[in-house]
């Protein structure tokens, strides 16, 4: 009998604290309650069982199916996405975002209707790609304590930054962000 190929993990934390890889510069709150200052942040595949002593806060969210893209929309993205962690890709950012109870009564399918049809959001990402490498991280499928919905970490080169927060500006400023009441930019760099 063959051993068992282990299964990657889809359960993902951010930990602020005083150690880890990624240097944050600056978080800034947009909506909603901010997050603690932290010098650092660490990101671990799977659970933190023992969290370091000086920690300020850890998130956490699990990679799941794309939920709000056709197959076209999968095939573009898929052609030309870069993977995370290369070399070039210095600059970070994780932006947590929690929706508003509006959001979650939509039916899926209205939900793809403001996502897509109105506010672009798959058009305006493929725009920064192949510069600008992103995970989403869902939350709402760990639990409802959970303080966001959804985790989404961005990793570009210093060259890409300002097309980086133009497509933040063109999303921020969507029907879709309406529906926004919880978020936070921060932004970091690796050592």
């Amino acid at each position: 009998m063959q051993p068992a190929t282990p299964r990657p993990t889809r359960l993902f934390t951010f930990v602020a604290g005083s150690v880890g890889r990624w240097l944050v510069e600056r978080i800034h709150c947009l909506e909603g309650a901010p997050l603690a200052a932290a010098p650092r942040l660490a990101i671990h595949a799977g659970p933190v069982l023992q969290p370091a002593r000086e920690t300020f806060w850890a998130l956490r969210g699990i990679t799941s199916n794309e939920r709000y893209v056709d197959r076209a929309e999968r095939a573009q993205l898929t052609a030309v996405q870069q993977g995370l962690d290369r070399t070039e890709a210095t600059h970070a950012a994780l932006i947590p975002i929690r929706k508003n109870a509006a959001w979650w009564a939509l039916t899926q399918d209205e939900r793809r209707e403001v996502f897509e049809a109105r506010s672009h959001h798959i058009r305006v990402g493929m725009k920064s790609l192949p510069h600008v490498a992103r995970r989403l991280h869902h939350c709402r499928d760990l639990s409802d304590s959970e303080p966001f919905d959804f985790l989404t970490w961005f990793e570009y080169a210093p060259l890409h930054e300002n097309e980086f927060d133009d497509m933040l500006a063109e999303l921020r400023a969507s029907e879709e962000w309406r529906y926004v009441d919880r978020e936070v930019d921060m932004r970091l760099t690796r050592e």
